[in-house]
């Protein structure tokens, strides 16, 4: 993983946003946007590595969990001066959707991606990704989508088996 800010290779990344509040549509539709609001340290240093012609995964968050286009960096990263908490921001554009969207289930059930920091770090809401990862990610799109369930469906069947867990072992007998 190079950095095109450098005349090198091109630098993978994959940025997340909850899309009630910012979606693939919503960057389509404007053409471009600055990507803001990173406050995480690790995750702002990502950000912060980020460069002209760099290509990044827009991650829908929240309940829907899946890849869902390619964007590209077209500016350097500069500080926000809106963002008095000190954090920086990048302008972007987008490339092209996805041909399919890309479920975060069907991710971790890839074991060649089981390294990824989207997996390791959940939260974390700038990941960088390395050239096999980038290639595997977007081999994912003409595959057969593997079966999962929905996210507010996997859990509530995590609640349901966390409450079991929790009855008394008195009440687990008696059933």
């Amino acid at each position: 993983m190079g950095g095109g800010r450098f005349g090198l290779a091109v630098a993978f990344w994959l940025v997340k946003e909850e899309p009630r509040h910012y979606s693939w549509t919503d960057l389509e539709r404007e053409g471009g946007t600055e990507w803001d609001g990173v406050h995480n340290a690790l995750a702002l240093r990502n950000l912060k590595s980020m460069g002209a012609g760099d290509r990044a995964i827009f991650y829908h968050s929240g309940d829907e969990r899946s890849c869902i286009g390619i964007l590209e960096v077209v500016g350097s990263p500069h500080p926000d001066p809106r963002d008095a908490r000190g954090s920086w921001s990048v302008e972007v554009r987008p490339v092209r959707p996805l041909r399919r969207p890309i479920p975060l289930a069907e991710v971790k059930a890839d074991p060649a991606l089981l390294g990824f920091d989207l997996i390791r770090l959940g939260r974390l809401s700038v990941v960088a990704v390395s050239d096999d990862q980038w290639a595997r990610l977007l081999a994912h799109e003409d595959a057969t989508p593997v079966p999962t369930r929905p996210a507010t469906e996997a859990r509530a069947g995590r609640a349901r088996r966390s409450a079991r867990r929790r009855r008394p072992r008195a009440a687990r007998r008696r059933r």
